[in-house]
C-alpha cells in the first residue's frame, strides 16, 4: 500500500535550462516535503542521471538549448521501453501539449502555473508511478513461484490411469 511518505521519499528530477525555474520547483516541492529532489540545466545529462538514479518522476522543461524535451524523452524510452516512467512536462508552449503526451509524457503542465496545480499532479503521477513499481515487484513474485510449482510438478512422479494404491 502507497501512503505520503512513500511519495514524499520519491526521487525527484527537474530539468530546466532557467535557472529561476529549477529554483521555483525546487522550493515549492520541498515546501510540500519532498525529500529526494535533484535538479539539472543539462538536458543532455538527463539519461546518464536517470541511468544512475531510477527517478520515479521527471519535471520536464521542452524548450531547451541543444537537446529539446522531446529528444530527452526519446533518449529516456531507451532505458525501459516497456517501464512506466512519469515524465511531467512544464513549458510556455501550450500547443505542443499533444505532441508531448504523444511523445511519452504522462501529464502536462503550461507556464506560468499554479503551484496548487503543480504540486497535485506530481503526487497523483509519483502514487501512479510507486503503484506501477509495487505491481511489478508483486508480478516477478507470481512469476517465481508459477517457475517453481512447474518444476516441482514435473520432478514427481505421474500415476497414470492403471496405478493402483499400494
Amino acid at each position: 500500500m502507497i501512503n505520503s511518505s512513500d511519495i514524499l521519499h520519491s526521487k525527484v528530477l527537474i530539468v530546466d535550462d532557467q535557472k529561476v525555474n529549477v529554483l521555483l520547483l525546487e522550493r515549492m516541492l520541498r515546501g510540500a516535503g519532498y525529500t529526494s529532489i535533484t535538479s539539472t540545466m543539462d538536458a543532455g545529462g538527463v539519461f546518464g542521471l536517470h541511468l544512475k538514479n531510477n527517478y520515479d518522476l521527471i519535471l520536464l522543461d521542452l524548450q531547451m538549448p541543444g537537446m529539446d524535451g522531446f529528444q530527452v524523452m526519446e533518449e529516456l524510452k531507451k532505458i525501459d521501453p516497456d517501464g512506466y516512467l512519469p515524465v511531467l512536462v512544464i513549458t510556455a508552449q501550450p500547443a505542443h501539449k499533444l505532441r508531448a503526451l504523444q511523445a511519452g509524457a504522462k501529464d502536462f503542465i503550461s507556464k506560468p502555473f499554479e503551484l496548487a496545480e503543480v504540486l497535485a499532479r506530481v503526487r497523483n503521477l509519483l502514487e501512479v508511478r510507486l503503484l506501477h513499481k509495487e505491481l511489478h515487484e508483486y508480478n516477478n513474485v507470481l512469476e517465481k513461484l508459477v517457475r517453481e510449482r512447474t518444476a516441482d510438478l514435473q520432478e514427481k512422479p505421474r500415476a497414470g490411469p492403471d496405478a493402483r494404491p499400494g
